[in-house]
C-alpha cells in the first residue's frame, strides 16, 4: 500500500505541470473603457465596426502611461489606431459627459482627456478606487466639429494606463 501511494504521488507530481499548462490561462482582471459616447472599442464589441481581438476584450486596452495611441501601444488592438475604419461619430454638446464602464476597479491617480492635440480635461482621484461606472463632464472649450478624443485612465499603483478613443462632433 505504501508503494502505491508513493507511485500515485510521483505520477501526480509529474502530471501537475502538464495539467497546469493545459488549463486555459486566467484573464487579467481587465479593466475599463468608455461606453458612452461609444468609444472605438465599444463599437467593436457591439459589432458596429468589424474588428479583431478587441471585439471580445473592449476593457483591455492597457499600456504604459504617457502614450497617445488609441490601442495603448498594444499591437493586438492596432485597428483602434486606424482612423479610416468607419467609426461612428457621435454628436455631443460643448460640455459632454463621458462614461467609463469599469470591469476591474483600480486605484486611480488621474483621468485625462485629449482632443485637437491638447489636454482638454483632467480629473484627479488622488488614489481613490472608483465605482463600476465613472462619469466626467468634459468642456471642449473652443474646439468644434469632428474631434478624436483620447481618454486615459491612469492607474495609481502601476506604470500602466487604460486608453479609449471616441469620435465625436462637438456642437452637434
Amino acid at each position: 500500500m505504501h508503494a502505491s501511494r508513493k507511485t500515485a504521488a510521483l505520477v501526480g507530481a509529474a502530471l501537475a505541470p502538464v495539467v497546469a499548462l493545459a488549463l486555459p490561462a486566467g484573464t487579467a482582471s481587465a479593466h475599463g473603457y468608455i461606453s458612452d459616447p461609444p468609444s472605438r472599442q465599444a463599437q467593436c464589441a457591439a459589432g458596429s465596426v468589424s474588428c479583431g481581438d478587441i471585439t471580445y476584450e473592449p476593457q483591455s486596452v492597457e499600456g504604459p502611461k504617457g502614450l497617445t495611441s488609441c490601442s495603448g501601444g498594444n499591437s493586438r488592438f492596432s485597428e483602434l489606431d486606424d482612423d479610416s475604419r468607419g467609426w461612428t461619430v457621435t454628436p455631443v454638446p460643448k460640455n459632454a459627459t463621458f462614461s467609463w464602464k469599469l470591469t476591474a476597479r483600480h486605484a486611480t491617480s488621474t483621468w485625462e482627456y485629449y482632443a485637437g492635440g491638447q489636454r482638454i480635461a483632467q480629473f484627479d482621484d488622488g488614489g481613490a478606487q472608483p465605482g463600476a461606472v465613472v462619469n466626467h463632464q468634459v468642456d471642449f472649450g473652443g474646439l468644434t466639429g469632428q474631434q478624436k478624443v483620447l481618454a486615459v485612465w491612469n492607474v495609481a499603483d502601476t506604470d500602466n494606463a487604460f486608453y479609449a478613443c471616441i469620435d465625436v462632433r462637438v456642437g452637434g
